[in-house]
């Protein structure tokens, strides 16, 4: 059975301000933080963020769970222990007194962290369903050139000879998640 993936960025009682396509947050929101929280807080800090009016970016998709005979679909988060701030340094420690954050992990790469939760938020959106992977170091960088991934950049590591897994890689994190593709639909990039 396959269940959606979703983003959770914030509650849809506060105001979008600053928020982009998909929910994402915008580049007018402020910079990047990553925050590592403590065990199983990550939907309770991005709803904290949320009311306090900060952006933030939460990747959950959907998990089917069974408890005894009863079976339940929970958001589970895609990267457990972090959530991805945007916002201003101050923001980061307004929030770090909630006691739900175990610490706060500089960006030094903007540019890189955000083209990388860009691509993550482009394939929750879409409705496939990402698996998590392990963090690779090499690939072949490659972008989605038709379908409804169009636009999709990732790293390419080989499966099968009719389906390869097109890693999206969130470095800052050492993490990552893979989604199945046709290798036609496929197009190197260059660095």
């Amino acid at each position: 059975m396959t269940l959606p993936n979703k983003p959770e960025v914030g509650s849809g009682n506060v105001p979008a301000t600053g928020l982009g396509a998909m929910g994402f947050p915008g580049p007018t929101l402020g910079l990047w933080h990553v925050l590592h929280t403590k065990s199983r807080q990550e939907k309770v800090v991005a709803k904290d963020l949320a009311a306090l009016g900060i952006g933030s970016f939460l990747p959950v998709q959907q998990q089917l769970r069974y408890y005894g005979k009863r079976k339940f679909v929970i958001d589970e988060p895609m990267f457990p222990g972090y959530v991805f701030l945007r916002g201003s340094r101050d923001q980061a420690y307004a929030i770090d007194r909630t006691k739900r954050i175990v610490s706060i992990i500089d960006v030094v790469d903007q540019v890189r962290l955000d083209w990388e939760l860009r691509n993550l938020a482009l394939a929750l959106s879409s409705g496939t369903h990402l698996d998590p992977y392990p963090y690779l170091t090499e690939g072949t960088r490659v972008e989605v050139k038709s379908g409804p991934l169009r636009g999709l950049q990732g790293f390419v590591q080989g499966r099968s000879a009719k389906l390869n897994r097109l890693i999206l890689k969130v470095d800052i994190l050492g993490q990552a998640v893979a989604v199945e593709i046709d290798g036609s639909l496929l197009e190197p990039l260059r660095e």
